[in-house]
């Protein structure tokens, strides 16, 4: 009895026992590199934990093989099979998965998948821990429904996107849905085919865009920024994204866009297990390929689940059935093995909590129990706002508003700029290290985007405009632009910031923010090399209407001295003292006299001829003051004069440049300043644009081509007054001609209906006008670097002729100082004929014929009029007549004098 209870215990201890090395194989490409190393530390830790397979340990055996290469797949798992593996995991290709599932189907060997699975069979050798596209279609269903979503687009990157979400489509007469198919072509680039779908729309700028989207993980992030590029990520946009990696993918460029943005995941990432194996994970990863990752892709989460349940179903096996080794298999033989099924069959009848979740299988072998996590994109990322049972629950906790998830800021986010080099507000640096990057570039649009980044809290990626233009429209019957307008339209960049005119033309398919600097079209040319030499120079210091009203005052004067001397009586005197008798008088003033006198003064000279009356020195006093202040503003001018020699330009502004055929001018080639002229109905310009029109060879790519022709000669360029001050600040032998042909500012261009933007823009811009920021920043690049203030001129440098401005107010004081004259002419006249005479005429009509005499008698002599004495006392005795009586008076001393 002993013996016989013996005998069944070693066979019962036979009965359970499996071999103590088990081999697994896996299959992986090259860029599975993450799955690779989970799938080695899933067999690390089932052999560390002693609950499972306590008597066996697990080996795994690696295979890596080239992506969708079906052959070198086959050669693979045959050599998996030479080595004895109990099973085989993987590939994720299609191609050679089917292959595995062949020869495993034939050899009856275990292959365990984690990949999406289109057929609708499965192979009795083959377990998938993917869920089927059956069970996710009628997730994405739910979710479209709790969104009420009644017309959408569908989205689909490979041919098998179709077929995965064929369940989905076959729904939607069940739901009256409203969808569009569209493929995304590999030949062109995804924004091509959402510029169509945004196009479609235009009519309904009302209208939500929804879109559920199929691609694969490493061209979500891809296909979602060209959509931002083309404004397919605004408040208008909603999206569904089918993949379960959403997770994986860095979506901080859109956290502050206003898109609706929802996906799934599987993986629970809450569990310590999770936070484990991803600390693992990454330290393997740093230690074999330097990187990190920030989580599991679903597919290596999968790997894991798969793993440990396979080593479940080894140990259910281990308990069932005596299993003495796991044979060496052949490709070529094709020899069976015996418990591949009974493997198989444990695995679906097994139930594992993973990483993925419930892990379960119905009859067919398909994974059937599963929750989703519904995830939405917010401005702190991927938010999971509730959880989905596909086709039986679903709980939405919180439904995240689109102001709330985007921020509808545009804050911190990533903008792509375009702009375009031209001194100086973007330049290559000067450095001997190679510069990459923001780096590479200098000037006033780059510390201009800089302070604004910092002042708004944005970052941003500066590009060079591919065509090296500014922008027009080449295309009107389509709307096609070149240059940096272009490149906003097409979605290539976020914005414009350059020189770049604010135009009615370019308004009409862009917004504008509030220009940043102030221009305007002038004139750009070469400043001549002779200077200008006048014979007749001394006659600069004075305009010719001081010249003229000098002239006049030298003749006013004049003749004022002449009339105030004849109406003088004490400037008349006899000429001869010794013959009394003669009953005449003489006047030194005559008109040429008084002409003589007069220039004698003004050229600080002497003359015989002298006033003696009050009315006459006040005269000739007023002149002496005027004279004075004349010559010395002369003498100083004059000075000026002789020393700088003037230029003379052989234009002087835009209408001499129209007139002359001598000279050529032109302009950029593309840009506002064209433009300008080709709208422009000012004659002037019409005339200007015909000759441009009509001599294409004056018209230039770039400003600094355009400069180089004028420092050759004989062209004048037209371009913006503020690309001008730059150079004239650095070549000397350039200048400005004339002022302002316009008045325009420079703007950030976006794109049009995104006013918001500009506005957000705006604001920043008015900001660091307000601080003096952007006065400081044109200081720096106009007058300091790269050679500024070179050029700058002397104050003194500049001479300019005095005008009746600056002198008008000693012809004032002259002009007062004559009418003195002339009342103190009268007043002496009456005060002589009224104290100390009696005149047998009247004093005005004795008055007029002193003036009447004084205007039209040049002889200088004149008859006494005939006067009575007065009597001065009682003895005094008066003569009647004085020319045949002789008279005697008595003087003031008393003294009696006898006279003929």
């Amino acid at each position: 009895m002993l013996a016989c209870f013996g005998l069944l215990l070693c066979l019962l201890c036979r009965a359970g026992s499996l071999p103590s090395v088990i081999r697994l194989g896996g299959l992986f490409d090259g860029y599975e590199i993450d799955q690779e190393i989970v799938f080695q530390i899933a067999v690390d830790w089932v052999n560390e934990d002693h609950s499972i397979l306590p008597n066996s340990s697990l080996v795994a055996h690696i295979e890596t093989h080239e992506p969708d290469n079906f052959f070198e797949v086959s050669k693979k798992v045959c050599k998996l099979l030479r080595q004895g593996v109990a099973g085989v995991f993987g590939p994720q290709s299609p191609t050679g998965a089917t292959h595995v599932q062949s020869i495993s189907d034939v050899l009856e060997v275990p292959h365990v998948e984690t990949r999406w699975e289109y057929r609708v069979q499965r192979d009795d050798l083959s377990i998938n821990v993917h869920p089927r596209a059956a069970t996710l279609n009628q997730a994405y269903i739910d979710v479209v429904r709790r969104w009420k979503w009644k017309s959408f687009i569908l989205i689909y990157e490979e041919n098998e996107g179709i077929i995965r979400l064929h369940d989905f489509l076959k729904e939607v007469s069940t739901y009256n849905w409203e969808i569009a198919v569209h493929q995304f072509d590999p030949e062109l680039p995804f924004r091509n085919l959402f510029r169509q779908i945004r196009a479609s729309f235009s009519k309904w700028p009302d209208r939500d865009i929804c879109i559920i989207l199929d691609v694969s993980r490493k061209h979500i992030y891809d296909v979602l920024k060209q959509a931002q590029q083309v404004e397919m990520m605004t408040v208008r946009n909603k999206y569904i994204i089918t993949s379960l990696d959403l997770h994986t993918v860095n979506l901080e460029d859109f956290q502050y866009s206003r898109a609706n943005i929802t996906g799934f995941r599987i993986i629970n990432s809450e569990t310590k297990e999770y936070h484990k194996l991803l600390k693992e994970t990454n330290y393997r990863l740093y230690k074999l390929k330097g990187e990190q990752v920030t989580s599991l892709t679903t597919a290596a989460a999968m790997q894991y689940d798969a793993v440990v349940l396979f080593a479940k179903a080894l140990q259910d096996l281990d308990n069932a059935k005596y299993v003495k080794e796991f044979p060496v298999l052949s490709c070529k033989h094709m020899t069976k093995r015996t418990d591949g099924t009974s493997l198989i069959n444990y695995m679906k009848s097994n139930k594992i909590r993973g990483l993925t979740g419930l892990v379960h299988f119905d009859g067919q072998g398909f994974r059937s129990s599963f929750i989703l996590d519904v995830m939405q994109l917010s401005k702190e990322g991927l938010l999971k706002i509730g959880s989905v049972l596909p086709g039986r629950d679903m709980n939405i906790t919180e439904i995240i508003p689109v102001e709330e998830a985007t921020g509808f800021l545009f804050e911190h986010r990533k903008y792509v700029i375009t702009t375009i080099l031209n001194k100086p507000f973007t330049m290559l640096k000067n450095s001997p290290k190679q510069l990459s990057g923001n780096n590479r570039y200098e000037g006033f649009t780059i510390d201009f985007i800089e302070e604004l980044s910092r002042e708004l809290k944005f970052s941003y990626e500066v590009r060079v405009v591919g065509d090296n233009k500014y922008g027009v429209e080449v295309d009107k019957k389509n709307g096609v632009w070149n240059g940096m307008i272009g490149e906003v339209l097409t979605g290539v960049a976020d914005m414009a910031v350059a020189d770049l005119t604010i135009t009615s033309t370019r308004e009409r398919v862009m917004d504008f923010t509030l220009p940043f600097m102030n221009t305007g079209i002038s004139i750009l040319f070469k400043k001549p090399t002779e200077k200008v030499k006048s014979l007749f120079s001394f006659l600069s210091p004075f305009s010719m209407e001081v010249w003229v009203i000098t002239m006049a005052a030298f003749l006013g004067v004049s003749f004022v001295l002449f009339l105030v001397g004849r109406l003088s009586p004490y400037e008349w005197d006899n000429p001869n003292p010794c013959r009394q008798d003669d009953g005449i008088e003489e006047n030194c003033f005559t008109l040429l006299n008084s002409m003589w006198f007069a220039i004698s003064a003004l050229m600080q000279q002497g003359c015989e001829v002298a006033p003696r009356s009050s009315s006459t020195r006040t005269a000739a006093g007023i002149w002496y003051f005027f004279t004075l202040i004349m010559i010395s503003s002369y003498t100083a001018n004059l000075a000026a004069f002789l020393t700088i020699e003037k230029v003379v330009y052989p234009i002087e502004n835009a209408k001499d440049l129209a007139k002359q055929t001598k000279i050529k001018y032109g302009c950029l080639g593309s840009g506002s300043t064209r433009t300008f002229f080709e709208g422009s109905k000012i004659p002037t310009y019409e005339m200007m644009w015909n000759y441009m029109k009509n001599h294409p060879e004056v018209f230039v790519d770039s400003n600094e081509k355009g400069k180089e022709m004028v420092i050759a000669g004989n062209y004048a360029y037209l371009m913006e007054s503020a690309s001008i001050q730059f150079m004239t600040e650095r070549e000397c032998n350039l200048t400005q001609i004339g002022g302002l042909l316009d008045h325009k500012g420079y703007g950030i261009a976006t794109k049009k209906g995104n006013g918001s933007l500009s506005s957000w823009l705006s604001g920043g811009i008015l900001h660091l006008q307000e601080m003096g920021v952007l006065h400081t920043l044109k200081e720096r690049w106009w007058k300091q670097k790269r050679g500024g203030g070179k050029c700058v001129e002397a104050p003194s440098g500049t001479v300019r002729e005095l005008g009746l401005g600056n002198v008008g107010g000693v012809f004032v004081v002259l002009l007062v100082g004559v009418l003195l004259a002339c009342a103190v002419a009268t007043l002496e006249f009456l005060w002589k004929f009224r104290k100390y005479s009696g005149s047998e005429e009247d004093i005005g009509k004795l008055m007029a014929k002193d003036i009447k005499f004084a205007l039209f008698c040049s002889s200088p002599v004149k008859e006494l009029p005939k006067i009575k004495k007065k009597k001065l006392d009682s003895s005094q005795s008066t003569m009647v007549d004085v020319k045949d009586t002789k008279f005697s008076y008595s003087d003031f001393s008393g003294k009696e004098n006898n006279k003929s």
